[in-house]
């Protein structure tokens, strides 16, 4: 019997996830299996190995990329972009992190989750790792026209780095770690340098394959709900091809410093760019559960909440426009802590300093308020309970919780079973003892083991790095004495991307059929209550003891001039404070009693094309603290506090630091929204609210508001009262049959509290950010968007199109943008409600080239002779994204958002029947809307200034070129 292989080493209830745990061990080679089962149908596989790099060269990232480029089983270019075409996964990727290398797989169909399992297990062991695959993934010299002189270099880790290393952000929490981490793996760059990758060869890139990818360095994961039988059996037809080995990849510990280090680094920027700054400390093993447990409540109470300590004097300082740093990092052996300021002067770092010094020293000398330490255990318990791990899979989150320990040899389940630890914390702050007040003595004030890092601002980096790539062309270049043999290598290269699949191998990828898909749509539990304060939706829906409210405001009630006050209003409800308690007594109110308060916008159109806009106010809370939290929303509402220019003033800074520190990492998102408001009403207010034009209205605000805060005040009480007192306002409340009943006399009393007779709206009136744009910012790579309004051509949506962007996204986009064309990734979007078609690309070395792949995709569609089975899984791979796993609270989000924009069952089951009967016609019809791209798309750029030059002087018009930092 299979089972036989395995020795079971332990079998354990967990009690905190209702789930029941079995620990093996493959006799023949030593791999680790944690398999837990549950009641949770998005069943989650991943298989992890511990990779400590030993430079910078990226090795272990490159290689994660490079195992799903084709195996020995399933011998073609990409399995992992075959699967993407036909799974229903909930999830499927690849991770790098500083210290292992894990590949994990979801899904809620059994079949096919075992599917992911299999192609996944034959990758990582039995990978083909050609030469071909190295330069793709990683990095290769590619000479244009023969000229050697032209030469640079591509590959899609390299240009992800190059991103990585133009975003400040990255960049500071990069060097933070490695500052603490002299010794050991943490000090090096898992993800790679870009100075270093091209120093990986490709005989030490698969020499690391060979060394660290093995059973007997490995821990094997499973969760959810299906057979532990053939969990084994799937393993074993992989390990039982290994004998045990000795991998040496233990993870030493740092020795501690004598005294504090400060390091100085910089980073590309514009003129007016600011410098960050960060202090790091060193703390225990993750592994001493009591202490990391108390220290992830202390983070709490000095950063996670608008009322902890450090974040609040920090702020309030005005040295900086946010916090910035890690804060508590417990997803290595080591522990770290990591907190500071971004936008500080280099005056003001010694300030800064003593702030947080002298708040350290404040707490251990008189203690933390009471009321804070219980605001912070209710919120990390909350958490903790609620297990809420948003678009993700539990099971992913809990497999990452168990590595924490796991992978350094410990119990894997020390970290799951908080239950006697957490307990014993609160009774001991019961019985009087300073457990965090002690802590903060031990491992801040007394910690010699801590470094600054000042991340400076260099107007000038940017063209130095141009300069530095050229001369690591330069130096690459000189090693290789036969030049022939780079044109060889090209040649190949070359040949091999161009090369296609043969269909018998891609028969091989297992996938399922359209007979294994639901034909019917599936439905939130719904009920609907049309009342004369608003209407009210209910969702009866198992939440674990959770209610989850929304109330959603039409932001068509406030005058379009105000819009940008928007998401400024969300934020002002619960950190601006009310008449009876400032911000910092409202937060511990409202951390102690629930479990949090926080707001989103929607914008859409609706199914009768109008435009639609919310406000949504979003909170939850335990069963037993309903009362409370309908307390806590009436005060909000009705008391509100806006006079305080101090603190909308910090306000503002977070919104504008958050904002531009998302210019680069999020590249993609920024020109999505951009290109939106150029199309499209609804993609015009989204703009103001959360875009390029929202950043510019901050701007804009900072200076009013310290020149003339009377003005802006009217301004803020006229949007508040617009909104919330003469807004049409719908609530949407999901739990279990008990709690809906039991909040539903809170929710009547509130409607009429809040409800005013009088509803204004305000009509929207379009204003076209016209004609094409680039927008420059310090980075070494590009966004480059195209979209195109197929209204103009009389377009009707059919949900059978959605399967054709997403084929051509997993095919064409794929193969040109990043695997040719070496950017990071590529986006294409069809909004049916507004009709609009967008490509985007995300860290591109291009600017030309893509925007060339945008405008024939038709030609491409025109040619395409598309199989039957291609086809079916084009059709799977849609399902699984309309079918997309939801934890409630999102369910509940979700049939909120369908009864805004009117899309009923009907029109649901429409779409779906269009999708299940695709044919390829469908792709044939399409192609003619997709090739209005070319001549009436529009572009937006965000992007290096040099790639912008190169675009207008190849004849591509731009109207609009500008920085976004100057």
């Amino acid at each position: 019997m299979v089972k036989d292989k395995f020795q079971l080493i332990w079998k354990r209830e967990i009690k905190e996830l209702n789930s029941i745990a079995s620990f093996y061990r493959y006799k023949k080679n030593g791999a680790e299996i944690l398999s837990i089962q549950n009641d949770d149908e998005n069943k989650v596989f991943g298989i992890t190995f511990r990779t400590p790099p030993k430079d910078s060269t990226g090795v272990a990232h490159i290689l994660e990329h490079s195992v799903l480029c084709g195996s020995k089983k399933y011998p073609v270019k990409e399995p992992f972009v075959e699967l993407l075409k036909g799974s229903m996964q909930t999830f499927l990727n690849a991770l790098t992190f500083p210290d292992k290398t894990s590949y994990p797989v979801a899904s809620q169909n059994e079949k096919d989750f075992y599917n992911l399992i299999d192609v996944y297990l034959d990758a990582v062991f039995n990978p083909l790792l050609t030469k071909e695959i190295f330069m793709q993934e990683g990095w290769h010299i590619e000479i244009d026209d023969d000229d050697l002189n032209k030469a640079k270099i591509v590959g899609v880790v390299y240009n992800e780095m190059k991103g990585a290393y133009s975003s400040p952000d990255s960049m500071l929490m990069e060097y933070s770690q490695q500052t603490l981490f002299p010794l050991t793996c943490y000090g090096f760059d898992s993800g790679g340098h870009p100075d270093e990758i091209v120093q990986l060869t490709y005989e030490d890139f698969v020499e690391f394959h060979r060394t660290y990818y093995h059973p007997s360095n490995s821990r094997i994961f499973f969760w959810g709900k299906d057979s532990e039988q053939k969990r084994l059996e799937i393993l074993d037809e992989y390990l039982r091809n290994f004998d045990e080995i000795e991998v040496s990849s233990t993870i030493p510990m740092q020795n501690k410093f004598t005294r504090p280090k400060e390091f100085e680094f910089y980073y590309p920027a514009s003129e007016n760019s600011k410098p960050f700054i960060t202090f790091n400390w060193l703390l225990e093993e993750t592994s001493l559960l009591y202490i990391n447990l108390g220290l992830q409540i202390l983070e709490y109470l000095l950063i996670n909440m608008d009322s902890s300590v450090l974040k609040k004097n920090l702020i309030e300082s005005g040295l900086g426009e946010g916090l910035c740093g890690v804060g508590l990092e417990q997803d290595i052996r080591q522990m770290f802590f990591s907190t500071g300021l971004k936008g500080v002067k280099e005056e003001n770092f010694q300030k800064v300093w003593k702030i947080i010094n002298n708040s350290l020293e404040d707490i251990y000398k008189n203690n933390f308020d009471k009321k804070l330490v219980d605001a912070a255990i209710n919120s990390f318990e909350f958490d903790l309970r609620e297990l809420n791990t948003g678009n993700y899979p539990r099971g992913l989150i809990v497999m990452f919780r168990a590595l924490s320990t796991w992978l350094y040899d410990e119990d894997p389940l020390l970290t799951l079973c908080f239950e006697k630890p957490l307990n014993l914390i609160k009774q001991n702050i019961a019985e009087g003892e300073r457990i965090f007040e002690e802590l903060v003595a031990k491992y801040f004030l007394n910690n010699q083991h801590r470094t600054t890092v000042k991340l400076i601002p260099k107007k000038e980096l940017a063209k130095e790095l141009v300069i530095q790539e050229q001369k690591r062309i330069e130096k690459v270049l000189s090693k290789v004495k036969d030049k022939k043999i780079i044109y060889q290598d090209l040649k190949k290269f070359k040949e091999y991307q161009k090369k296609q699949d043969k269909e018998e191998d891609i028969k091989k990828i297992p996938h399922i059929k359209l007979k294994d898909i639901d034909r019917e749509e599936k439905e939130v539990p719904t009920t609907i209550s049309n009342t004369e304060y608003g209407d009210v939706l209910y969702h009866d829906i198992e939440t674990n003891n959770i209610l989850y409210f929304d109330i959603a405001f039409d932001l068509k009630s406030v005058p379009q001039k105000y819009l940008g006050y928007a998401n400024l209003i969300g934020r002002a409800l619960t950190e601006m404070g009310t008449i009876k308690h400032d911000y910092v007594s409202l937060d511990k109110i409202i951390q102690a009693k629930t479990g949090g308060i926080h707001h989103e916008t929607f914008i859409s159109r609706n199914v009768t094309g109008n435009n639609v806009s919310y406000l949504i106010i979003r909170s939850k809370t335990l069963k037993d603290n309903i009362p409370d939290l309908f307390d806590i929303l009436t005060e909000i509402f009705q008391y509100p506090s806006l006079n305080n220019k101090e603190r909308f003033l910090q306000i503002l800074m977070q919104e504008k630091a958050k904002l531009e520190s998302m210019l680069i990492p999020a590249g993609h998102m920024v020109v999505s929204t951009r290109l939106g408001a150029k199309l499209d009403l609804s993609g015009w207010i989204n703009e103001q609210i959360g875009g390029i034009s929202y950043l510019l209205f901050l701007r804009y605000l900072i200076e009013r508001t310290q020149n003339n805060f009377e003005d802006v005040l009217k301004d803020l009480e006229e949007t508040f009262d617009c909104l919330y007192k003469s807004s049409t306002i719908i609530f949407n409340l999901t739990g279990s049959s008990e709690i809906l009943t039991k909040a539903d006399s809170h929710v009547s009393a509130f409607g009429r509290e809040i409800n005013s007779p009088k509803k204004y709206i305000h009509k929207m009136i379009y204003q076209n950010v016209k004609g094409n744009e680039a927008i420059v910012v310090p980075a070494q790579v590009n966004y480059v968007g195209k979209g195109v309004d197929l209204k103009e051509t009389g377009y009707e949506f059919k949900g059978s199109h959605l399967v054709v962007t997403r084929y051509l996204r997993n095919t064409y986009i794929w193969d040109k943008i990043r695997v040719q064309g070496g950017a990071y990734g590529g986006f294409i979007n069809l909004d049916r409600f507004s009709k609009i078609l967008s490509f985007v690309s995300y860290r591109d070395p291009n600017c030309v080239n893509t925007l060339r792949v945008y405008d024939d995709t038709a030609n491409y569609l025109n040619k395409l002779d598309i199989t039957d089975t291609e086809i079916e899984k084009a059709i799977i791979g849609t399902i699984s994204v309309i079918d997309a796993y939801k934890l409630p609270d999102a369910k509940g989000l979700q049939a909120l958002m369908r009864y805004i924009v009117g899309e009923d069952q009907k029109i649901r089951q429409k779409i779906r029947d269009e999708v299940l009967s695709c044919t390829k016609e469908d792709f044939r019809s399409f192609a003619e809307f997709v090739g209005t791209i070319k001549d009436k798309g529009v572009i937006v750029i965000l992007g290096d200034e040099n790639k912008i030059k190169e675009a207008v002087e190849s004849g591509i018009t731009i109207q609009n070129i500008w920085n976004i930092m100057e």
